[in-house]
């Protein structure tokens, strides 16, 4: 099962729902809309996709209703949880289900030139800034994981292992959900690994940490005070 957030991506849902759909390993494509102002939802629906709205606004809220809706499908027991902007491709489907079978959660890794297009949203302060935190989570967990990246959506998780997990997880937790999402994993003693992914230009403009090097910096300087505290002393929405 498939899940996509989404955010007033009416220009690009169509086509990445069509993208995944066509794997010939994917059951669906769910996409959950995060209160969006424009045609998301209706565009999303019109390509043959499982569309639900999340009325809690944030990256957190909309990431945590993806999960839970896509676990509710018996006949999957693997969760891809990605975006709707068309930065990520699902031909690295087979990537994930290589290295799913030495983990229960398989994050894709952007931490790799040879596999970035050109202009893409991340920045050469953004690649550095993420791989320095992801290094940071690392060293919490020193001799259980390997992070460089820990600020992409796309993942694949075992089904047994999100029913479990889902529960113990704050969806107020906006930005800085995916090292919450890892470190909560990695603490709770599942095995996370890391996968090289392509990483494309976004069709449409960034609404998340991406938009310009000073947002990243506030956000990361947030993910390196929730892997310090706990996630205590986060900013939730």
């Amino acid at each position: 099962t498939v899940v996509l957030t989404a955010y007033n991506d009416e220009l690009s849902i169509a086509e990445a729902v069509d993208d995944f759909s066509k794997h010939p390993k994917v059951e669906r494509v769910i996409v959950v809309s995060n209160n969006s102002s424009d045609k998301t939802y209706e565009v999303a629906e019109a390509a043959g996709a499982i569309v639900f709205n999340e009325e809690s606004q944030g990256y957190g809220a909309c990431v945590h209703r993806s999960l839970s809706e896509a676990v509710k499908f018996d006949d999957s027991s693997l969760v891809l949880l990605c975006e709707g902007d068309c930065t990520f491709r699902s031909y690295d489907i087979d990537k994930f289900l290589s290295y799913i079978h030495h983990a229960d959660i398989v994050n894709g890794t952007r931490i790799v030139e040879q596999l970035q297009d050109n202009y893409t949203q991340l920045s050469v302060f953004m690649h550095y800034g993420n791989f320095f935190v992801g290094k940071l989570l690392e060293m919490k967990y020193l001799g259980d994981v390997t992070l460089s990246d820990v600020g992409t959506t796309y993942k694949m998780c075992r089904k047994s292992v999100l029913e479990e997990l889902l529960p113990t997880l704050d969806p107020k937790v906006n930005l800085e959900f995916n090292p919450y999402f890892l470190d909560k994993a990695i603490l709770q003693g599942y095995e996370v690994m890391e996968c090289p992914i392509t990483f494309h230009p976004r069709v449409g403009v960034s609404k998340g940490g991406n938009i310009n090097n000073t947002v990243a910096l506030k956000l990361g300087l947030n993910m390196i005070v929730g892997i310090i505290t706990n996630w205590k002393n986060v900013t939730k929405s």
